[in-house]
Formats: structure tokens, C-alpha cells, sequence
């Protein structure tokens, strides 16, 4: 598995050490997961953490996760919608290996009967790469387990799936996305700096015009916005 699909061991040992520690939001952990996108106040799963991590006070059957976050990913849903509706659908999903794995198939079947759609494809990989990040949270760190009792999923199903790759045919179906260019510089921060650079210049130019992904940008990567 190529790092640029797991990240390097040692970079998510060091972060996991910093999220046991840390007490404020820091720019720091697996990047899909541990940081919410800001859509502003556009619609998406339901959600009352502060944090990066379900609160416990979030009122939300979690059987309707799949259609639910089907009918969110609509044509006209932005891409940075998308993202922060992927990721909260990954953590309501973490206690549920049945739903899990529905929602990543369900996805899947849209790729395949429209093989041209850059955002099926965008979904796809999107979602796959989140599945990898949290899984192997659940795996090293107390953070993402089940509490009181409960199954949780093996997020492992997405392992062979090169969630990158799909963005990158999302990108490429798209013609232009900077959106989608944001995804891929999250995805490829510990991967070849030219690959992140491109994904990350790409992502500012668009972000000009932008004041959402701008605002994204800042906080992900400020030494880079502009």
C-alpha cells in the first residue's frame, strides 16, 4: 500500500500522540477525519460536536445514515459539502460495520452506472480514504471506539480501495474543481511534495474566487493561503 494512501506509521504515531494530549483544536491528526470542513450553513448530517468527535448529544437514528447521506450527495451539493458530510457519515458509521459497508457499496454502484460522473467518483474515493484514516484510529487510539458497548465496524473495507485515484478521475472528469483540488492536497500531505504542491496551488487559484474554500484553505494550510 503506497504511503500516500495511509499516510506514513510514524507520521500517525506522532499524531496520535498529540491527540492524546492536545486540549484545544490544533491543525494536527488524520486530516479527513480529525478536522470538520466548513460549509457555512449549508445542510448535511445532523451535528453538535465542537470537536472532531461525536459529542453523545447528537439526536440521529443511524439506520438512516445510508439514504440519508445519499440524498445529501445530490448533483447540486457542493463539493465541500460533500467532504464534511462523508466525514460525519465515517463516524456515525464507526459503531455500525453493516452500514458502513452498505454506504461504501451504495457508493460504489454510482460509479459504475455513471462512469462519467466526476462527483460519484469524487464520493467513492472520498469516502474510502475517510474509512482508511478512521479506521486505523479505531485501531490505534481510544478516540473513535464504540462506548458503551456496542459493534464497532471494521472500517477495513476500503483498504484496497485507492480512495486518491478516484478523486484524481473526479479531477480529471471535472476538467476543473477547486474544491476537489482542496481533497486532494488533504489526501496528500505526506505524499511527493510536487503532487500536494499541484493539488494545493491549484486548489488557491480557484479559491480566489471562492470565499468558502478560501476560508478552508486558512485553516488547513496558512502558511500556503493567501
Amino acid at each position: 500500500m503506497k504511503l500516500r494512501k495511509l499516510f506514513s506509521l510514524k507520521y500517525f504515531t506522532a499524531m496520535a500522540a498529540a491527540l492524546l494530549v492536545i486540549v484545544a483544536p490544533a491543525v494536527a491528526g488524520p486530516p479527513l477525519i480529525c478536522h470538520a470542513v466548513d460549509i457555512g450553513t449549508a445542510h448535511s448530517l445532523p451535528w453538535t460536536s465542537t470537536g472532531w468527535n461525536l459529542s453523545g448529544q447528537e439526536i440521529y437514528d443511524v439506520s438512516h445514515l445510508v439514504p440519508d447521506t445519499l440524498a445529501l450527495l445530490a448533483p447540486s451539493t457542493p463539493v465541500l459539502v460533500r467532504m464534511e458530510t462523508l466525514r460525519r457519515a465515517t463516524l456515525y458509521a464507526q459503531k455500525r460495520t453493516a452500514i458502513a459497508t452498505e454506504l461504501l457499496m451504495r457508493l460504489e454502484a454510482r460509479t459504475r452506472e455513471n462512469p462519467k460522473d466526476a462527483l460519484a467518483a469524487f464520493d467513492f474515493g472520498y469516502l474510502a480514504e475517510c474509512y482508511k484514516q478512521a479506521g486505523w484510529l479505531q485501531q490505534h487510539t481510544d478516540w473513535l471506539k464504540a462506548s458503551g458497548g456496542g459493534e464497532t465496524a471494521r472500517l477495513n473495507v476500503a483498504m484496497k480501495i485507492d480512495g486518491y485515484d478516484w478523486v484524481r478521475k473526479a479531477i480529471s472528469l471535472r476538467g476543473s474543481d477547486p474544491q476537489m483540488e482542496f481533497a486532494a492536497a488533504l489526501m496528500t500531505t505526506e505524499s511527493a511534495r510536487g503532487e500536494h504542491d499541484r493539488h494545493l496551488q491549484n486548489a488557491l487559484a480557484g479559491a480566489k474566487a471562492d470565499a468558502l474554500l478560501a476560508r478552508n484553505l486558512a485553516s488547513r494550510f496558512p502558511k500556503g493561503a493567501v
